[in-house]
């Protein structure tokens, strides 16, 4: 993990992240976890549609293709949408270890302009485990994994109770994921929201 500040860097009693039994085999579509989620929702129209795969270990892959209502400048991938694509791609790493978590801090490098209309590919693993904070890192590149690297970021990730949506999220929203009758929907609604 590169960790361009203290608060990313493990402590020194950290230890090396468990992929929880029951998670998504390797290969295995990670799918939405809630449809109105800009990152990964199929429900929201000019949201990232953000696909993501479990990998081996703690990792996964993802991509998204750059669509012009992500654009900041004419024809360029704004900075902050790329910020969500590997936001949303290190909380998605959270449904390997089965454990509910929320961005705690994400430090991002942009390494290159992503055009519009470009497949963004991106890889994510979970570098290390400390209590409740769990730490991590993705990369995103253009075209494919072997394509020129546009943006990283190294993140923590606090795990939460479901409490913490509870009483901070729309009341009619929570209702509605709490009572889904899919168990694995009803649990991933949960997954990465702040």
């Amino acid at each position: 993990m590169r960790g361009t500040s203290a608060a990313l860097q493990p402590p020194a009693d950290a230890v090396k992240p468990v992929r929880h039994p029951d998670a998504p085999a390797p290969g295995e579509l990670l799918g939405a976890h809630y449809g109105e989620c800009f990152g990964c929702g199929g429900e929201q129209p000019h949201g990232l549609h953000l696909e993501a795969r479990a990998g081996d270990g703690v990792s996964i892959t993802a991509e998204f293709t750059v669509q012009a209502a992500h654009q900041g400048a004419p024809g360029l991938a704004h900075g902050g949408v790329l910020a969500t694509a590997l936001d949303e791609t290190l909380g998605s790493l959270n449904w390997l270890l089965r454990t509910i978590a929320v961005t705690g801090r994400l430090e991002t490098d942009f390494v290159r302009p992503v055009p519009v209309g470009t497949v963004l590919y991106l890889e994510a693993e979970v570098t290390a485990v400390a209590g409740r904070k769990i730490y991590s890192s993705a990369t995103g590149r253009i075209g494919g994994p072997e394509g020129p690297l546009a943006v990283r970021a190294d993140a923590l990730f606090i795990e939460v109770k479901v409490d913490h949506f509870i009483d901070n999220g729309r009341p009619e929203e929570i209702r509605a994921a709490m009572n889904d009758p899919d168990q694995v929907r009803r649990a991933r609604a949960f997954e990465v929201n702040p």
